[in-house]
């Protein structure tokens, strides 16, 4: 039995803010049991739902030294669907309204602490791990202080590490001198083939140097990221890491995510009775949204964060010219406030034809993958993106630009071989993709067959997080041994 500890800043369904969350939280459960024993250890944040809190029972706690003072470490655990979650508890630290509130120098504090401590814990709760499994820059430095603390004893020595890139654009950098004093690791670290990076330091960058091996979350976002256009400034490193470096795509929650079990949809389906009752799902969501009721038109449904990074600009450049198509137009998400005002801009010039919801909402959300025929996402980068995982679950056809995970998990509909899950452009040209977001309405209202073979394809895919389980007990096995 190998033992692997998850350390990451956020995880479901204690805390999230973002897709690391969602990784942090499906994954352990997937692992072959007999094989690994999984644990996750966390902050224990005071914004954290009540209920939780209550779950978690006192372990132990002590102090450490950092920032040149003593510092409380409260140690918390509790089990959910059979595995151990701990909780690191320092209110000086997590007692925030939010995980990642203050200034960048603060969160470089608090996640050092963290770091430290996750270490510090270890003889305490009789858990010694084979490898610890690092999640983007708050985890950080937790390879760097696995090699200082080889130091202190045989007790580290021996313990792999891994580090997981969820986002490159999210460093955690800040001046050398400062990043030293709060740490108090030694000069030896803070130089440029270490935590340095024009001349601040950075703590994904000293995750990245120290661990065994570093994984992204797609295979195409493991090789952008060799390059300077994606590469954020640590393309050079990633070059020289490349032979440890590896692309897994995340998974997605198929219990979650399921045509046939939704509560949240008007009408269940599956691959055999999609063409029925899908097009049920999308009057029903025409009628609750105030869009013309017509089971003909085509429905283009985008669920996102509404900034640049997602390509709306593209679609800015070319929506006007969209509403003149025989289609619908779906739109939820907050965002960029100039986004934002846009999609109600033209939910009111084509009234009836544009639905714009400005909030988030899990259960329209669900309607939207059900209900579309089309799903838009012309990402400018994409690490690895869920939702067009979603959308071919739901039979909605992805139509996306070729970028990191999106690249990697939606295959471009070829109609002479008659393949593809879906729709695809290469360059970042609002033009190149409204020609394809014709191409696939020429195939939806002219080629009805071929589209329904499309959804079918699309519908037997297997993204589902027992795939890249799979993949990162491989990963494991190759620094562990079977």
């Amino acid at each position: 039995m190998k033992n692997i500890l998850f350390a990451s800043s956020e995880c479901v369904p204690f805390i999230k803010t973002g897709g690391l969350a969602d990784v942090v939280g499906s994954l352990p459960k997937y692992y072959n049991s007999k094989k690994y024993d999984v644990r996750v250890v966390l902050p224990k944040y005071d914004c954290m739902d009540q209920k939780w809190k209550e779950k978690m029972e006192y372990v132990e706690h002590f102090y450490i030294h950092i920032a040149g003072q003593d510092q409380y470490v409260g140690i918390l655990k509790c089990v959910l669907d059979k595995i151990i979650f701990y909780f690191i508890d320092n209110e000086y630290y997590f007692g925030g309204h939010a995980p990642y509130e203050g200034d960048p120098k603060w969160n470089i504090e608090k996640f050092a602490f963290f770091s430290k401590a996750v270490l510090s814990i270890l003889p305490v709760i009789e858990f010694r791990p084979d490898l610890i499994h690092c999640h983007d820059w708050q985890t950080g430095l937790v390879p760097v202080y696995l090699d200082n603390f080889r130091y202190l004893g045989e007790y580290y020595r021996g313990i792999k590490t891994i580090m997981t890139i969820h986002n490159l654009k999210f460093q955690g950098v800040w001046d050398t001198q400062t990043v030293q004093q709060i740490t108090e690791l030694p000069d030896y670290y803070f130089v440029p083939d270490k935590m340095e990076a024009y001349h601040d330091a950075n703590l994904l960058k000293g995750g990245i140097v120290y661990a065994d091996k570093v994984t992204t979350v797609s295979q195409t976002y493991a090789e952008e990221i060799k390059t300077p256009f994606y590469g954020e400034g640590l393309d050079g490193l990633m070059m020289a890491r490349s032979n440890d470096l590896c692309g897994i795509v995340n998974g997605l929650d198929y219990n979650e995510y399921c045509p046939f079990k939704d509560k949240n949809i008007a009408k269940r389906f599956t691959v055999d009775t999609f063409k029925r009752n899908k097009v049920l799902n999308k009057l029903a969501l025409q009628e609750e949204l105030g869009l013309e009721k017509d089971s003909k038109v085509m429905l283009i449904g985008i669920v996102s964060r509404l900034t640049d990074q997602k390509g709306f600009d593209l679609i800015e450049c070319i929506m006007d010219e969209l509403c003149q198509d025989a289609v619908q137009i779906v739109v939820l998400g907050t965002g960029d406030p100039k986004y934002e005002n846009m999609f109600r801009h033209f939910a009111w010039k084509y009234s009836g034809k544009v639905s714009a919801n400005i909030f988030y909402s899990e259960e329209l959300s669900h309607k939207i993958y059900a209900a579309s025929d089309a799903f838009l996402m012309p990402s400018l980068f994409e690490p690895c993106g869920l939702s067009q995982l979603m959308s071919l679950r739901y039979g909605t056809l992805p139509i996306v630009r070729e970028t990191g995970g999106l690249k990697d998990t939606v295959e471009p509909y070829n109609e002479y071989e008659k393949t593809g899950t879906g729709f695809s452009f290469q360059n970042y040209n609002a033009h190149e993709m409204l020609n394809i977001i014709r191409y696939a309405q020429s195939i939806f209202y002219d080629k009805k067959r071929d589209w329904n073979k499309i959804i079918e394809r699309a519908m037997q895919q297997d993204f589902s997080w027992k795939n890249s389980a799979k993949q990162y007990e491989q990963l494991y096995e190759s620094l562990l041994g079977k």
